[in-house]
């Protein structure tokens, strides 16, 4: 029996390799996802952080001492230029008005008789009767007066202006922030504190840093006229990207000697406040142009140990080869590579565990993929 059993167990194992043979023979290469690239022409960039600062910005502050009797806005609101914000008492400056007034009126009546007292005395001068010098005292009599009385009037000028400051007024259109003195408060014309301080936010001003290198390659390459034609977008601190996009306004014309960057200044458009002085934000800034690159999706490409790219192509008899690649920069999701492609490589970006170079691969284009898939989900 036993001489009998070991042909057959023999036979039944060369029938199960056949099949199994026959099985991994008959089934399909397996399926994985490509896209297919067309080179172009691309504006490379790069990230630059940054600060909003309003595009202007106004102190106030008292320019006479005294009491604050009232505060004449709504803290954090908008005010116009020529608005009145604070009034300070005015009662010991109007009487300095008073005052003045007071004085105009004195050295007027002295003109009035310095003038009488010259004219008599030119009258007796030319009837003999008075002598020149008399004549003269009287003429420098009038002069002094009239000297005077232009002095009294530059005093009344004064006190007007200092009861006027008592009134403090907006400078500058913005948004006001929070006061630093209250009705009862005590303020001086030499406080280093401001009362409170008004931003013009619309548009507003992001100061970014730039290496002076990548600013002189730019500049050779566009002139340095380009600069102001320089479009840039936001991303603001939560990853969100700003709607609106900047302009580049200036450039300051001095390298930092310790750094070796180059201030820039954007202006943006903030017309719904969105934008905050003191706001970390980051500049997405052009500084050149890639000929006839290839935008990749950094899913289908991979690193070595020592960092170098790679990439799976699919060939024409769909065996996938592997490519080494030169990657300029990022782009959002996708790598921008100058070498190691060439127009119309279907590029693996999906199904990467499933193969490797010399395999035998059934593709697909990613968006017919994803259109399948989202149809199959719908039908489910």
């Amino acid at each position: 029996m036993a001489s009998f059993m070991k042909p057959a167990a023999v036979a039944a194992l060369f029938v199960l390799a056949a099949a199994s043979g026959a099985s991994a023979q008959d089934a399909p290469p397996p399926g994985v996802t490509v896209v297919t690239l067309e080179p172009q022409d691309v504006t490379l960039t790069s990230t630059l952080p940054g600060r909003v600062h309003a595009s202007s910005e106004a102190e106030v502050r008292p320019q006479v001492s005294g009491i604050v009797t009232e505060r004449l806005f709504e803290e954090g609101s908008l005010v116009e230029a020529g608005e009145l914000l604070y009034r300070i008492d005015p009662v010991s400056y109007e009487a300095a008005v008073a005052q003045a007034r007071a004085a105009v009126a004195q050295a007027e009546a002295q003109l009035r008789a310095a003038e009488r007292e010259a004219e008599r005395t030119q009258t007796l001068s030319e009837r003999g009767i008075s002598s020149a010098a008399t004549e003269d005292d009287a003429v420098s009599a009038r002069d002094a007066a009239a000297a005077g009385l232009e002095a009294a009037k530059a005093q009344l000028q004064i006190a007007e202006i200092e009861l006027d400051r008592t009134e403090i007024r907006a400078r500058l259109s913005g948004r006001i922030g929070f006061s630093e003195a209250s009705q009862g408060a005590l303020v001086t014309a030499s406080q280093t504190t401001p009362l409170a301080v008004i931003r013009a936010l619309d548009p507003v001003h992001v100061d970014v840093t730039q290496s002076a290198a990548d600013l002189l390659a730019w500049r050779r390459r566009e002139g340095p006229e380009a600069d102001g034609e320089r479009e840039v977008s936001l991303t603001l601190a939560d990853g969100s990207t700003y709607d609106a996009k900047g302009q580049l306004s200036a450039a300051e014309p001095h390298v930092d000697e310790q750094t070796g960057v180059v201030v820039l200044r954007m202006s943006f458009p903030n017309p719904d406040g969105l934008l905050l002085a003191g706001m970390y934000v980051q500049v997405e800034m052009p500084t050149g142009t890639a000929d006839d690159v290839f935008l990749v999706p950094q899913e289908g490409v991979s690193r070595d140990r020592r960092g170098n790219p790679s990439a799976l192509v699919v060939n024409a008899e769909n065996v996938v080869e592997s490519r080494d690649l030169t990657v300029v920069q990022d782009r959002g999701t996708d790598w921008i590579v100058e070498g190691g492609l060439e127009p119309g490589d279907r590029v693996i970006v999906a199904g990467l565990q499933k193969v490797a170079p010399g395999a035998t691969v059934t593709p697909a284009e990613r968006q017919a993929a994803e259109a399948a898939a989202a149809t199959e989900a719908g039908g489910e």
